[in-house]
């Protein structure tokens, strides 16, 4: 009996370089980490100028050089110790708050976590004292010596990582290819230049330039200029500025307009008091702000950032410092949707330049392979090259009569305008000259209606270009933005059914409405149970009319079972509202006069939102006068 008792292990205290190697696995998961934990270094230190440099992914070699306030020779003794920092100072009673933290790294563990793991040198020169260097191998240090110090300026530090992983061999078996691990570092770099304009910060790659950031000025524009070199043009062409301040949280930076959308959230970049994080709330948050302008599978870009006091915000959370926890998440949650839905509805009918560029870039330029229909040959004698062709005058001077079309543009015809078919098919409707009632074209963002083309699309004239609108997707977006101001003023009026619906459902799902009846019945949807696994809906909101109840309900358990109950619900509404707007617009097809067009026109005007549709498609295109005279080699 006694030979089966276990004997009592001993408890021994790990050996500092286990113990290095134990923290360097949680701090420093992969090169693109290392890199992090650098720059922030360097950011802390004051740089002004940092320059990053890997090979082979980072995982072969690591250089990053700054021109901040430097080390002593002293200094890079203790650095290299566990737990040593100058980022956290204590009190006049030895206190040291680790709630109040202004700077990017302060566990003092990224350096001895990475020279237990790599051969690294550093060498660092602080204002006032002679340039020294260090050695590290797995953790054994050799120096501090003098050294010649080649940094980016007189005062900084330059470090080297050589081999990382190197020390343990299982870790570096789990990297990536060389590929993924430098995209990884490229993607670290970046966020860290967004978080930081003003300095500029440069990386190579295997000897090649990969990003090179010129420091910009203090201020929005400075971080605009930052971003759009990050984000690209389209992005700082079509960001909207937000600034907002809510009980002691500041909310900056720009989000982009609803018809600039991506596929995925790559492209949604978040700041708190400087720090890129990955949190999921606040990606959830810019979700809910657009979602009453995008469709679910369509993400808008954005970059924000979130200014508050450290007590209130928790960066500790992870020992890579990419989550935080807020104090107050319910103030950052509704700063945040109520800034960037108020900046939403300043943009009023503007749409992204790059549904213009995209419509220009399908525009083909090809040669003519049968005769120009609208064209007059000119008569034998007279022959002529083509340029001098081209120059023959337009007009009633001609032997041949104009075209219909062309005739009611000059004001020749008194009578109403033609409709011209093509097989048999409706094709185009050209107005006459604007009346007075109408305006003229630089009196109107969207011009004076001209046409209409067949019979889904006016085509407006501008003070310097054409806008072509959608009439069914403008006028969509219209009726909606009214059904929601009737909701806003009145509530939403419950119509009973004369006779009640009843849903069958599985118990589990019926359980879940049900729970929120009280919710669906402030919305205009009244429900009760009708036995097991159904539902009796005895009213529907009077603002949609005719609805399929029964198909609503399904769809609301469906949600219920995947996403945040009261988020989807919001969602589910709204997407009812914009399906019976889009029921009750004009349709494609529908034949308009120039009344109606022009009407359609300033009412897009007046309302906010109205350059994309509810699912965040454009309403409209915007050619300038000079896009279309690059198309024809007018200009260059």
């Amino acid at each position: 009996m006694a030979d089966s008792v276990r004997s009592r292990p001993e408890i021994r205290k790990l050996p500092p370089d286990v113990v290095n190697r134990i923290a360097a696995g949680e701090v420093v998961e992969r090169p693109a980490a290392a890199v992090k934990e650098l720059v922030e270094n360097a950011l802390d230190a004051g740089a002004r100028r940092i320059s990053v440099s890997i090979e082979a992914g980072g995982l072969k070699r690591i250089i990053i050089e700054d021109d901040g306030c430097g080390m002593s020779a002293d200094d890079l003794l203790v650095a290299l110790e566990r737990h040593a920092t100058s980022k956290l100072v204590p009190d006049d009673g030895g206190r040291v708050d680790l709630l109040n933290i202004h700077t990017m790294g302060f566990r003092g563990e990224a350096l001895p976590s990475i020279a237990s793991v790599s051969r690294c040198s550093i060498s660092s020169r602080a204002a006032g004292e002679d340039a020294a260097e260090v050695f590290v191998e797995a953790g054994r240090m050799e120096g501090p010596r003098p050294a010649a110090f080649t940094g980016r300026g007189e005062t900084g530090t330059r470090i080297e990582v050589r081999d990382l992983f190197y020390a343990t061999p299982a870790r570096l078996k789990f990297m990536k290819g060389e590929r993924a691990e430098a995209m990884a570092v490229t993607d670290t770099v970046k966020r860290l230049a967004m978080a930081n304009p003003h300095v500029a910060i440069s990386l190579e790659n295997n000897g090649r330039n990969s990003l090179r950031y010129a420091a910009e000025a203090e201020g929005a524009a400075g971080q605009l200029a930052r971003l759009g070199a990050i984000m690209g043009r389209d992005f700082r062409e079509n960001a909207l500025e937000i600034d907002a301040e809510r009980e002691g949280v500041r909310l900056s930076g720009f989000a982009g307009l609803p018809t600039l959308n991506r596929g995925n959230a790559q492209m949604q970049f978040l700041f708190v008091n400087g720090r890129p994080v990955k949190d999921r709330m606040l990606n959830g948050v810019i979700r809910a702000a657009y979602q009453d302008f995008l469709a679910r599978d369509r993400h808008p870009l954005a970059a924000l950032f979130v200014d508050l006091d450290p007590e209130y915000v928790d960066v500790n959370v992870h020992p890579a410092k990419t989550e935080v926890r807020f104090r107050d998440a319910g103030n950052v949650r509704g700063l945040m949707i109520g800034a960037l839905r108020h900046a939403l509805a300043a943009a009023g009918h503007r749409a992204s330049t790059t549904v213009a560029n995209y419509a220009l870039g399908k525009v083909k330029i090809e040669e003519a392979t049968s005769p120009n229909l609208w064209s007059v040959p000119p008569a034998p004698e007279r022959q002529a090259s083509p340029s001098s062709y081209y120059r023959q005058p337009v007009g009633p001077d001609l032997d041949q009569p104009l075209p219909p079309s062309a005739a009611a543009l000059h004001g020749l015809s008194e009578a109403p305008p033609p409709v011209f078919r093509h097989d048999g098919a409706p094709s185009a409707r050209v107005e006459p000259g604007a009346t007075p009632a109408q305006g003229v074209p630089g009196d109107f963002p969207l011009g004076v209606a001209r046409a209409q083309l067949h019979e889904t699309y006016v085509v407006a004239q501008t003070a310097d270009g054409i806008v072509i609108v959608d009439q069914h997707a403008a006028h969509e977006r219209l009726v909606y933005e009214d059904m929601k101001r009737q909701m806003a003023a009145g509530g939403v009026k419950r119509q009973a059914l004369l006779i009640p619906d009843v849903v069958e459902l599985s118990e589990d799902e019926a359980a879940r409405v049900l729970e929120r009846a009280d919710e669906l019945a402030e919305l205009g949807l009244e429900i009760e149970p009708f036995g097991a696994g159904a539902i009796c809906v005895r009213a529907t909101p009077a603002l949609f009319g005719e609805m399929d109840a029964m198909g609503l309900i399904r769809d609301l358990a469906d949600d219920f079972a995947e996403y945040d109950a009261g988020l989807a619900l919001k969602e589910r509404f709204e997407e009812v509202m914009g399906n019976m707007a889009c029921r009750g617009s004009v349709r494609a097809g529908r034949r308009l006069n120039g009344e109606e067009m022009n009407a359609l026109l300033r009412q897009m005007e007046a309302t906010p939102h109205s350059g994309q549709c509810n699912h965040g498609r454009p309403t409209y295109v915007e050619l300038k006068l000079a896009d279309i005279e690059r198309l024809f080699g007018r200009r260059g």
